[in-house]
């Protein structure tokens, strides 16, 4: 069960953009995420890779935690909103919950649901008119 000082770590972490560094430092070794019904990406060095690679096609990412996480024991679920730029200057808004288990003070399953059509790229920047 997450304490609620880890937490708000992994949470400050995952607002402030350091993607990455958050998985290597609160997922267990042998975790997985899933994504909607895809197949779960296992292991916390192939998490690491993929995420890597999504932030290094990122022009910019916001990344908000848009309310507090629900608790109850080892289960934990965020509301995330996440705001990717692109390289072309493209923009994709995506919302999702995440649900999690934890094993102590690390993330052992994720599985985020979200709206798969929020994950076509939008031309023009966020708020922009043509993005809504």
């Amino acid at each position: 069960m997450p304490s609620p000082e880890s937490l708000a770590a992994f949470v400050d972490m995952v607002v402030s953009g350091r993607h990455v560094e958050a998985i290597e430092a609160w997922y267990h070794e042998d975790a997985s995420m899933q994504e909607n019904q895809r197949a779960p990406r296992e292991g916390r060095d192939a998490l690491v890779r993929h995420e890597a690679a999504v932030m290094a096609r990122a022009r910019s990412v916001t990344s908000q935690c848009l309310a507090a996480p629900w608790c109850n024991g080892d289960q934990v679920v965020i509301h995330w909103r996440f705001c990717f730029t692109w390289a072309d200057g493209s923009h994709t808004t995506i919302e999702e919950l995440a649900p999690q288990q934890w094993r102590g003070e690390r993330i052992w399953r994720e599985r985020f649901f979200h709206d798969p059509a929020q994950l076509k790229p939008t031309p023009g920047l966020p708020g922009s008119p043509q993005t809504g």
